[in-house]
């Protein structure tokens, strides 16, 4: 067995960056930018009133009074200047006229036709917004990074309607055994339903991916290989059951007929131990144990990254954090245990009472991998743990 960190070393060796497609703005949600954009403009363009008020040129002693000379509203600028003793009525984001020195909100005068006296002290603020206080034309915004939407928000404002992003892994998974069956089917006593891979699809979504589930292979070489030619143009193929050794796992041999180079063999992790991977092809294969719990955790650990790395965010493991452990731990075995944990306040974080990784119902309790090293001494409450956020 090697660790996980060599073995996720391993993998990322395995992965070349996609290639990149240029698309529009609205569609840039979730997608991976890969060349930094510049803003076209300042934002705002032009001094603007923050506040629905008088633009005004003067002193604002309370008592003074003002002529109205207009109007602006917001896309309706005043063509024309302020003078002393003059007021522009102006409203939120309408551009400040040539000038004017500040904006006195509306309460704080009145108005009779067209003049207006201060009545209140205005006190200190101007309700201006200067002119590329947000961001001034060249700024850039970095790439690679996933996009959010308020980063398309700002690439709009900046102007940006065009994206160079990544390409879109595409992933295909399949599920093993002559045990499973899909939902909505009418298994046998001795047959369960397929699960995992719908766990896998949406953490594959989730991170830019197109998913194809294929069809369940059953535990023959012929079927088997029918669903791998299925696999062709993959950039990810996920098996999930059939990696381990036993009478009924072909996916080692089978992908090795095929001409699949192997990268390793088993983990010193738990839950997740029977895990491979290697190269099909042009694809990168991973095989997941088939126990829920355990190619649910190689998901995480192993696919996400990969898919990140694929999409040029680097070849970088899932980030961990630290919490205050809320009870005591034994010492740990020889592999890393990705304990199923809840997070608390502080932040604290309690691993769940059982560990089985066969048990979705757990996992789904759960918010966090607490990760005990291999070989870790017991751990008392109190004492500070790494995890990974679900």
């Amino acid at each position: 067995m090697i660790s996980v960190e060599e073995a996720l070393a391993r993998v990322f060796d395995l992965v070349t960056p996609l290639g990149t497609e240029e698309i529009a703005l609205q569609n840039g949600a979730g997608r991976v930018l890969r060349q930094p954009l510049r803003a076209a403009r300042d934002q705002p363009p032009f001094a603007a009133s923050s506040m629905d008020g008088y633009a005004v040129c003067g002193d604002v002693a309370v008592g003074r009074a003002f002529q109205v000379i207009g109007t602006a509203a917001a896309g309706h600028g005043f063509d024309g200047s302020v003078q002393e003793g003059q007021a522009l009525r102006i409203l939120t984001g309408a551009p400040l006229p040539e000038g004017a020195g500040r904006v006195v909100i509306q309460e704080d005068v009145t108005r009779e036709g067209d003049r207006i006296t201060v009545t209140a002290n205005p006190g200190s603020a101007t309700h201006i917004r200067p002119r590329g206080a947000d961001f001034r034309a060249g700024d850039q915004i970095s790439a690679p990074r996933r996009l959010t939407g308020t980063e398309l928000a700002l690439l709009a404002a900046m102007n940006c309607p065009r994206l160079c992003v990544s390409a879109r892994p595409d992933v295909a998974i399949i599920a093993t055994g002559d045990e499973l069956v899909m939902p909505g089917e009418a298994p046998r006593a001795d047959q369960i339903i397929a699960s995992n891979i719908f766990a896998l699809k949406a953490m594959a979504e989730a991170e830019g991916a197109r998913v194809r589930l294929l069809p369940i292979a059953r535990d023959s070489e012929e079927s088997l290989r029918a669903v791998f030619d299925l696999a062709r143009g993959a950039d990810l193929i996920v098996t999930v059951g059939g990696a381990s050794v036993g009478d009924h796992d072909l996916v080692g041999p089978v992908t090795q007929a095929l001409g699949a180079t192997r990268a390793f063999y088993k983990v010193a992790m738990r839950p997740g131990k029977p895990l491979m991977a290697g190269r099909l092809g042009g694809a990168v294969l991973l095989g997941l144990p088939g126990n829920p719990v355990s190619s649910l955790v190689c998901g995480h650990l192993f696919m996400r990254p990969v898919l990140r790395a694929m999409q040029g965010l680097g070849a970088l493991p899932l980030p961990s954090h630290v919490a205050e452990l809320t009870c005591d731990l034994p010492a740990n075995g020889p592999r890393t245990h990705y304990m199923r944990a809840r997070l608390g306040p502080g932040p604290s974080i309690t691993p769940l009472p059982d560990q089985d990784s066969s048990l979705l119902s757990v996992l789904c309790s759960a918010d966090a991998l607490l990760i005990n090293p291999a070989g870790s001494r017991a751990r008392p409450a109190g004492e500070q743990m790494r995890y990974i956020t679900l």
